[in-house]
């Protein structure tokens, strides 16, 4: 605690650099992922090409799913870093890199403000060194960027709170708060809402006082925030002729709360459960942070965070779609939970019950450690046959240190245990992201597919079917007009245009595809083959590349011979 105590002056500075130095390793390495990460890249792409910035497309398809406020962002990160045509995934994530490290801060400076610097900065190191936020800080999608703007108007809506019975509380706060809920609708539409109005709703069943609430100004406040989202409603709105609300309130939004949309259907408990991994290695920590948090549940300081968590974390759960992103938002609070636990005096004493309960979890967490720490080097000897020399490295320095924190844990040493895991934390990230994943080609189907597509096409502007792989990140590398089509539309399009067309076909699909080829009097050569698993299915696929021998032409009619003038008749 001491050297927490010290280091808190330099907190925001170290923290920038803990989060930069954890986070953002493999952004420019990790090819695109499938599936959100690939459709939200691409339609940026699309978006630039077109300059159409309401009515946003993947391909030919609307995307109504949620408004362009990332779309926007990400827009300006690759005009500003790369170009639309280079198809650089690593100016995409951008966006989402810089927002976790704004979000590593921001929860920092709201753990400064409940429990002072030291805390602040524990909280920081828990969010920065988190599986969950490591995994949205690398992709180009909107859950870091989203949590960023949830944690902006968390921390001014705190600094209203703290001086409700003052007579002059800050006159910036209001602003902030209510803007950063416009940015959040023209993120993720109303999700928002569920953190930060679910806070004001818990804050108001605690406490049984909402008057200290007229100081966020909501009148003028909720018009900056309309202000914000509205022009760009009212143009979707235009320009889709109502089908946007239709598909993102009807379909996307409401459409998840009573139906596993998309197969990610799970029952209540499954946030709790994905816990241990999502939040490791602070998950040992907020579990063990549990009595304190409930002997001090009527603290002003801790009623706040369960505002915060409580309400959003049972809507989550109730929700029938569950991905494990969405309850990102609730994490800093957690982290903050835990940090106050972490810099608290004492700890309240345990039951036999829970000291159990405790235990089973830290033998749970310290597998989860050993198994994240052995991945990588595991991965590339099962799927590539081979060893790489740094993810071994890695493995050595990271699972005794896992070990030792747990050791550690056992001890009542908490903060030395913290120290360890969040080295072992930001090793396991490094080596996976910068090494171990990109060097997994096995997984890496589209960029080898983009890859052998330039290299034995036909002709400049050849176009690819593909019959058998139908991931956004095909389309994202090699263009919009990649076909992603069945294997019979597959042999049409080679036959459309035989002399530059070409067709990518699995060896389970390969008989209707030749099949349709043969009646249409086609013959397609293979050019290569591309063996993998698709990550998205599961399933194992042997991709044969096609072009189209076309058919030969009908033999030029022969000349005119010209006829000898028939001899006269003899004379009788």
């Amino acid at each position: 605690m001491n050297w927490a105590r010290r280091l808190a002056p330099l907190r925001y500075l170290l923290l920038v650099v803990v989060a930069v130095a954890t986070l953002w390793p493999g952004i420019n390495r990790v090819p695109p992922f499938d599936r959100d990460e690939s459709r939200y890249a691409e339609a940026t792409a699309q978006m630039l090409d077109s300059k159409q910035f309401i009515d946003i497309r993947f391909q030919n398809h609307p995307r109504y799913l949620q408004p362009a406020g990332i779309y926007w962002l990400q827009a300006a990160a690759v005009s500003a870093l790369s170009t639309p045509e280079a198809r650089q995934i690593w100016a995409n994530r951008v966006v989402s890199a810089l927002a976790a490290v704004l979000a590593v801060l921001l929860t920092c400076r709201i753990g400064s403000t409940l429990y002072g610097p030291g805390a602040g900065l524990l909280a920081g190191v828990l969010m920065a060194v988190s599986v969950l936020l490591g995994v949205e800080a690398r992709m180009a999608k909107i859950d870091a960027t989203l949590l960023a703007t949830v944690l902006a108007a968390q921390a001014a809506l705190l600094e209203v709170w703290r001086r409700r019975d003052e007579e002059a509380p800050g006159r910036a706060a209001p602003w902030v708060f209510w803007a950063a809920n416009g940015v959040g609708l023209m993120l993720k539409g109303p999700v928002i809402l569920l953190i930060t109005w679910g806070t004001l709703l818990g804050l108001a069943v605690a406490e049984r006082r909402v008057r200290w609430m007229r100081r966020l100004r909501p009148g003028p406040g909720l018009l900056l925030m309309l202000a914000i989202v509205l022009p760009w409603l009212i143009g979707i709105l235009v320009v889709s002729h109502g089908l946007f609300f239709e598909r993102s309130v009807g379909t996307n939004f409401l459409g998840k709360i009573a139906h596993g949309q998309q197969a990610h259907g799970a029952p209540p408990g499954t946030y709790l459960g994905l816990f241990l991994l999502t939040f490791w290695p602070g998950s040992l920590f907020a579990a063990r942070a549990l009595p304190w948090v409930w002997a001090n549940r009527r603290t002003p300081e801790v009623g706040f965070l369960l505002a915060w968590v409580l309400p959003a974390w049972a809507v989550f759960e109730a929700v029938v779609t569950k991905l494990p992103h969405y309850v990102l938002p609730t994490y800093p609070a957690i982290a903050i939970l835990t940090a106050g636990a972490l810099v608290a005096p004492e700890m309240p004493a345990t039951s036999r019950v829970g000291r159990g309960l405790t235990t089973v979890y830290g033998v749970l967490w310290l597998v989860v450690g050993c198994v994240l720490g052995l991945a990588g080097p595991v991965l590339l000897v099962v799927f590539e046959h081979r060893l790489s020399l740094v993810p071994v490295l890695a493995a050595l320095v990271a699972v005794p240190l896992v070990v030792q924190a747990w050791r550690l844990v056992g001890q009542a040493r908490r903060l030395q245990a913290l120290a360890l895991a969040a080295v072992a934390s930001a090793v396991i990230a490094v080596s996976t992201y910068s090494v171990a994943l990109p060097e997994l080609k096995v997984i890496w189907l589209a960029p080898r597919i983009a890859a052998a597509v330039r290299t034995f096409r036909p002709c400049p502007d050849s176009v690819l079917a593909s019959a058998s792989f139908s991931e956004p990140s095909l389309v994202y590398l090699l263009g919009p007009q990649t076909q992603l089509i069945g294997a019979a539309a597959a042999a049409d399009f080679l036959k459309a245009k035989p002399a530059c067309n070409l067709a990518l076909v699995d060896k389970a699909d390969a008989a209707a595809f030749l099949a349709r080829a043969s009646a249409l009097g086609i013959a397609p050569k293979p050019l290569t083959v591309i063996d993998g698993i698709n990550y998205s299915t599961g399933r194992r696929l042997a991709l044969t590349l096609y072009d189209a021998v076309p058919p030969p032409a009908p033999p030029a009619p022969a000349p005119a011979t010209p006829t000898a003038p028939a001899a006269p008749a003899p004379a009788p």
